[in-house]
């Protein structure tokens, strides 16, 4: 035993770094533990690497609006993918900066890089030092997940891992698995002028539950590249170079093939079996989503390794309350009550939810409204009037319950909606809100106007509450 610790970090993504503003408030005996790369997984390789890129996409995009809009383009414009690649790892490492201030300012005895073991629920060893801890918070994330017969292609398989490291946009690429990543990276290098042609194993994109939402995303991103959904691939190499993608039905040979699956999390080679806790399929240990402890052992485990809400806030939530009540050793934890759940898709328009899911809506009891955006007004003026929102409210209790949508600004929207949700705002409380004119929150107040006449008959007379 080299030394003992009040409590020991082991990762320093946006969890563990928000367990050790947590931890450092309270106590100087800690140490937090990094193997690989400093920097979040969203600073480095996912959020904002990303949106740099898809920004880029964009702007090109908005030329296909210039004639409607009266303007004459006179010449061409090119894209230059090693200066946009090169924008956006500059931008990259500029956020990356800014996130490792955290662990650059601290000393050899607080920071140490190394692959942490763990070797009981109060000890770890470290290159070969071992740390006894009062408290032990897991923080170590998530990675990517690649299928091994894939791992041959080398070079010409893309990760979001690796992806913002080419040198140059490729001639063409297909896109394995479209989610969240897979999607966002799909369409911008498809309006890069990418030749890009999209794969998912399910019958949907962006990982859209309702079926009027799914299929009003499919018919808004087909018309940008081919998408082919319900299909398992098979990759291989190229006859004469490249990839081969072949599915039931047909087969394409493509300069590179970004894999996007899914993630898993990180926890080879950690040790958990040494916890003495029963672990799941995946290899986890039951916690509370609420504490974040790990049954009765001074263990805690927040953010992307702990699987229940991959998402940059609800890591920095989890990694908050980790610290907190790690800090608090010798008092019973604090439970946390938790944020309504909304996940953006950062594609154009917006595909996102909040709340309950339409697959896990009560039938019974829920009522569901939506609203074609066509129509509307703010977004006919602007030339983006695609899309759909859809939301459910409890027939018993009038509260909205959630809400799916792909919309142009859906991010707004969809906060909107979270906070209300959160609230436990009724129908009626929300058709007392403001709604200025025009704006594309509008679309709102009509679907909720549509859930009140299904909730119950009521008095005509301004949607203002009473004094």
């Amino acid at each position: 035993m080299s030394r003992e610790v009040d409590i020991a970090i082991i990762g320093s993504g946006t969890a563990g770094l928000s367990a050790l503003g947590q931890v450092r408030a309270r106590t100087d005996n800690y140490v937090i533990v990094n193997d690989g790369p400093y920097g979040t997984t969203c600073a480095r390789v996912g959020c904002m690497p990303s949106k740099a890129l898809i920004e880029a996409a964009d702007i090109l995009h908005k030329q296909r609006l210039y004639s409607e809009m009266g303007f004459r383009l006179d010449g061409s414009i090119s894209v230059d993918g090693r200066a946009v690649l090169e924008r956006v790892r500059r931008l990259r490492d500029r956020f990356v900066s800014s996130v490792r201030k955290s662990t650059d300012s601290l000393d050899s005895s607080h920071n140490i890089a190394g692959r942490a073991r763990i070797l009981a629920p109060n000890l770890i060893e470290v290159n070969s030092e071992r740390i006894k801890t009062g408290n032990l918070i897991i923080a170590t994330g998530s990675k990517v997940i690649v299928p091994g017969p894939w791992r041959k292609l080398g070079d010409d398989l893309l990760t979001s891992d690796t992806i913002f490291e080419m040198d140059d946009l490729p001639d063409s690429l297909a896109v394995v698995g479209l989610g969240a990543i897979g999607l966002e990276l799909a369409q911008a290098m498809s309006r890069l002028g990418v030749e890009v042609t999209g794969f998912d194993a399910l019958q949907t994109v962006g990982g859209i539950t309702d079926p009027e939402v799914a299929g009003a995303a499919m018919d808004i991103i087909a018309g940008e590249f081919p998408i082919h959904t319900g299909v398992k691939v098979d990759l291989d190499h190229g006859e004469s170079g490249g990839v081969k993608v072949r599915w039931d039905g047909g087969s394409i040979t493509v300069q590179k093939v970004l894999v996007a699956v899914g993630r898993q999390p990180n926890i080879d080679g950690l040790g958990l079996e040494n916890l003495g806790v029963e672990l799941d399929s995946r290899g986890l240990p039951a916690f509370s989503e609420h504490t974040l402890r790990v049954g009765d052992l001074p263990v805690f485990l927040p953010g992307d390794v702990n699987g229940r809400a991959p998402i940059l806030h609800e890591a920095a939530d989890d990694g908050h309350i980790a610290g907190y009540n790690a800090a608090r050793d010798g008092e019973d934890d604090r439970s946390f009550c938790r944020s309504a759940p909304i996940g953006i898709v950062f594609s154009d328009p917006n595909i996102a939810y909040t709340g309950l899911r339409f697959t896990e809506l009560d039938l019974d009891d829920a009522l569901v409204a939506g609203m074609d955006y066509s129509g509307q007004a703010r977004a006919m003026t602007a030339g983006e009037n695609v899309g759909l929102l859809r939301m459910y409210a409890s027939n018993s209790t009038s509260k909205l319950l959630g809400a799916e949508m792909v919309l142009p600004a859906g991010e707004h929207i969809a906060h909107m909606l979270s906070w209300a949700i959160q609230r436990g705002l009724t129908v009626r409380e929300m058709l007392e809100l403001d709604f200025y004119h025009p704006v594309l929150e509008e679309g709102i107040r009509a679907v909720l106007r549509k859930l009140s006449s299904q909730i119950e008959p009521r008095e005509p007379g301004p949607e203002l509450p009473l004094c």
